[in-house]
């Protein structure tokens, strides 16, 4: 039932636009014989009017061809440059999956280890885990490591403890790698 409505749908478009186009051409042959009963005149003048007429409709239409040629081709022109960005962008992609996969691939050999390594400071103070990862990983036969989670901790000397203090000037503020992402 679907396909019929659809159908008679199609058949209703058609019918109007083909009543709107005789509509129109109707307008213009009562329009130019409106004109040319306003205006007495000689049968030659008639037969140069009726001429001048159908060369205007033939000349409009010869434009509205055109239009649409050019319409057409402008289309063309377009869906040929969507279809070449299309091309690009899927190489794109097939170049980005490959990455991706090879990534994937990668994750089996990587493991989470725990360990507990300090951290060496760097020239402007901060600590520098890299090292400490890395140390951790190789103890467990890794080639490499990241660090995962840090702890931090104060360290101070036992004669500030005695002293019945829990900070001082002694004290140092030392970062550890507890747990390292091993490949």
């Amino acid at each position: 039932m679907g396909t019929t409505r659809a159908l008679t749908l199609r058949q209703n478009r058609c019918a109007a636009s083909f009543t709107t186009g005789l509509m129109f051409v109707a307008g213009l042959v009562l329009i130019s014989t409106f004109v040319s009963a306003q205006e007495p005149s000689a049968p030659n003048q008639k037969a140069q009017q009726s001429e001048g007429f159908f060369s205007s409709v033939s000349r409009w239409l010869a434009e509205q061809t055109a239009n649409v040629g050019t319409s057409f081709n402008d289309a063309r022109k377009r869906v040929e440059g969507f279809s070449s960005a299309a091309g690009d962008a899927a190489k794109t992609t097939v170049e980005g999956a490959k990455d991706a996969a090879d990534a994937v691939v990668r994750i089996p050999t990587a493991r989470a280890i725990s360990g507990h390594e300090k951290c060496q400071l760097a020239p402007n103070g901060a600590p520098d885990c890299v090292a400490a990862a890395n140390t951790i990983c190789k103890a467990k036969g890794f080639a490499s490591g990241k660090s995962l989670d840090m702890t931090t901790a104060e360290v101070c000397p036992a004669k500030v403890y005695m002293s019945r203090r829990s900070t001082g000037p002694e004290c140092t503020t030392d970062t550890f790698v507890s747990r390292a992402l091993c490949q």
